[in-house]
């Protein structure tokens, strides 16, 4: 079994009103000195395989076809 992290995040220039809205949120909180808050999503997953290399092929392919929209987020992959 190979247990991995997949990160999704937004891409740069990509508009993150989430990211936005927290930065706001911590000010109004006493938090000063916070800002460029992004926000993204973590995924953690085991595979049933013992193959390093189809692990990451899988995790790349589930990658661009469901965890991550491809046109506007990045994503990493993590294998532990």
């Amino acid at each position: 079994m190979i247990k991995a992290r997949v990160t999704v995040t937004l891409k740069n220039g990509v508009l993150d009103p989430q990211g936005k809205a927290i930065e706001g949120a911590l000010g109004s909180l006493g938090f000063e000195g916070v800002g460029a808050i992004r926000q993204g999503k973590v995924f953690d997953l085991e595979l049933q395989t013992a193959d390093r290399a189809k692990a990451e092929a899988d995790l790349k392919a589930m990658c661009d076809k469901l965890l991550a929209n491809t046109v506007i987020e990045n994503y990493t992959i993590a294998l532990a």
